[in-house]
């Protein structure tokens, strides 16, 4: 793509930026019938032709006008066809001025608020479509608002942004948008929309005390039932005043903010003034609204932002970026302070373009985050992740075993040998099947899955390391934060504190073949022939060794083992044997049962088995780095900042 531009289609005003890669990414916004910010709306005059801006609102001569109708998309199927028609007459200007050239390679990035679902944004995509334009994506205005956040050279945003949590309020003329980002993750929490929250109820509230105060009252009243454009148009008129009190308040609080309106509707001309001060500023603020559920705009926001508040699950947002005329106002600042007092409240130095220059700002960021995933996908898609895992197999297995043998011993085996010992369990051959039982449930138990979690998170902290030879390259070439595809960063790996689940990097309860291995070398070792080391190794001078040594004389090995195991040894007997001896026995026994894994998983490992925890391990790190890919579009907009 060779340019991308920016629609940000407002329910009272407009504003289109481009970015333009062959003069350095700069984003600029475009002038349409003389204005950056051009009025939404648009007369069908006579003669066949359309005109759209301010303009339009006072036209001789027209069939038709309308204004506002954005607002009304999701509710009235007509404002389809009214964004339809301004949206032709917005892209023929742009033609007309040589802002867009037939031909290029050119994509357009379309706002709508946050609250539209799929269906909703599809539909309004097509709008465009049907009008000619070259390919369109529709953005949220949060999302562009953000990313516009990121370009703002205030206070560092873009790298606060990646590393602190943020709250985005972006005021429309009809809605309000609320986007909470931590670490570059975007969750929307609601929009105002619901309400009709936006500085387009004051425009209308200070149309109304206008009115109220002309002569002419009755007049304008009939005119605005009669053509609404011209209430529109005034209404309009209201939102440039109100920013010119708002954008330096101090001066106007003791001085009127006055504008006088001339009303073409008949032959004789009607002059409306508007007037702004302290007193009618408050008003605006605090006055009831229809469109309000009869509540302020004051009562309303405040209460937005609480609901807001109660959204973010998360750490509450240090920094609040604000964007849309509205946010020039020092009372809708102070109430962010007041409902966040420990963030600090910033805005650009042109809020009310913020959406459309950051809807720009998109395209290149799509561009490079293709580029960006697809060299991920090309590592996730080659062999580099499964051979860094299975090089690094054998210490996996070493650290598991050497960090379950002891409290298997202690917390499965010495159980089961007390249990025999004080004559619960009746002959030797039954040691086994629960010894195999409790070996088991241990190894699948939560106290088994928590000792395995530290030599496991040591082991994938070192491999992540491995890993980032083959990511870092990849932030570079993308001018990307390494953290960016870093695994420890991503799991949040420490020596002490691990915040991942264990479980899901080494699949205990489906790696059968370890569970065998550790179990039948357990017994084997420590039974010797179904129990019989447990009491003959070791006891000379004992009731039970002598009774041993002499079936060992009088049937043989191999029978007096069968006699042993079917035999019911007399508790006294067994008592004999006391419980330290077995803990002492384990002990020595415990080194020797490491050896034995060790060569099991070394040398005679089931490969099946091995080739699936390679997979299982190295799909769940290629998983991790999608997610990681699937965020980095915030970062991508930073990068700007450091270029």
């Amino acid at each position: 793509m060779e340019k991308y531009y920016g629609f940000d289609l407002g329910d009272a005003e407009s504003a289109v930026a481009r970015l333009d890669k062959k003069q350095n990414d700069e984003v600029k916004v475009l002038t349409i019938r003389d204005a950056r910010s051009f009025v939404t709306a648009y007369a069908l005059l006579k003669d066949g032709q359309l005109v759209i801006g301010e303009g339009a609102c006072y036209v001789p001569d027209a069939l038709m006008r309308r204004i506002r109708f954005k607002s009304r998309f999701l509710d009235d199927p007509h404002a389809a066809k009214d964004i339809r028609s301004f949206a032709a007459g917005v892209l023929g200007e742009l033609y007309l001025n040589a802002d867009l050239v037939k031909g290029e390679d050119v994509c357009f990035y379309i706002g709508c608020p946050a609250g539209w679902d799929k269906s909703a944004r599809e539909e309004y995509r097509e709008i465009f479509e049907k009008c000619g334009y070259p390919p369109v994506k529709i953005i949220s205005e949060s999302r562009a608002a953000l990313v516009s956040a990121c370009q703002s050279r205030h206070l560092q945003v873009g790298h606060d942004i990646l590393s602190r949590p943020v709250l985005v309020v972006d005021i429309g003329s009809s809605t309000t948008d609320f986007a909470y980002i931590n670490g570059g993750r975007e969750v929307e929490l609601r929009t105002g929309g619901e309400v009709r929250l936006g500085g387009g109820i004051m425009d209308e509230l200070l149309l109304e005390e206008a009115v109220n105060a002309s002569s002419d009252s009755k007049k304008i009243r009939k005119i605005f039932s009669e053509s609404e454009a011209w209430k529109n148009y005034c209404e309009f008129a209201c939102r440039r005043l109100k920013e010119k009190y708002f954008s330096d308040e101090e001066y106007w609080q003791d001085n009127d903010c006055t504008q006088s309106v001339t009303i073409r509707y008949s032959h004789f001309p009607v002059h409306l003034k508007l007037r702004l001060n302290r007193e009618i500023a408050e008003k605006l603020l605090k006055t009831p609204g229809a469109h309000l559920n009869n509540r302020s705009f004051e009562e309303t926001f405040k209460d937005s932002l609480q609901e807001a508040k109660a959204g973010i699950t998360d750490k509450e947002p240090e920094l609040i970026f604000m964007t849309g005329g509205v946010s020039k106002m020092k009372e809708i600042r102070k109430w962010c302070q007041e409902a966040f007092p420990d963030a600090v409240v910033i805005s650009g130095s042109e809020p009310e373009f913020a959406v459309a220059k950051g809807l720009a700002e998109c395209g290149r960021i799509d561009e490079e985050l293709k580029e960006f995933r697809k060299d991920v996908e090309d590592l996730i898609e080659s062999t580099t992740v499964e051979q860094i895992v299975e090089d690094r197999s054998p210490d996996l297995y070493r650290s598991a075993v050497d960090a379950v043998v002891e409290p298997i011993l202690k917390q499965a085996v010495l159980p089961v040998i007390e249990e025999w010992r004080q004559g619960k369990i009746e002959r030797l051959k039954d040691i086994d099947p629960l010894l195999q039982k409790e070996i088991r449930r241990w190894l699948q138990s939560e106290e088994g899955r928590e000792v395995l979690k530290k030599p496991v998170a040591a082991w994938l902290k070192k491999t992540a390391y491995a890993l980032e030879e083959h990511t870092v390259p990849i932030c570079l070439k993308h001018h990307v934060p390494y953290s960016a595809l870093s695994l420890n960063s991503y799991f949040g790996l420490s020596d002490v504190d691990i915040s991942f689940d264990t479980k899901n990097l080494f699949a205990v309860d489906e790696l059968t073949w370890m569970i065998d291995t550790v179990v039948s070398l357990v017994v084997g070792l420590l039974c010797g022939g179904s129990g019989i080391a447990l009491i003959a190794n070791g006891l000379p001078g004992i009731a039970a060794g002598v009774v041993i040594s002499l079936l060992v004389l009088v049937l043989g090995r191999k029978q007096m083992q069968k006699v042993m195991v079917n035999m019911k040894i007399p508790s006294g007997v067994r008592k004999m044997l006391p419980k330290s001896y077995f803990e002492n026995r384990l002990e020595r026994m415990s080194l020797e049962i490491k050896l034995g894994m060790y060569d099991q998983l070394e040398n005679v490992k089931n490969e099946e088995i091995s080739g699936k925890l390679v997979r299982e391990i190295s799909d769940e790190i290629e998983t991790c780095l999608t997610r990681m890919a699937e965020v980095v579009e915030i970062p991508l907009g930073e990068s700007v900042l450091r270029d």
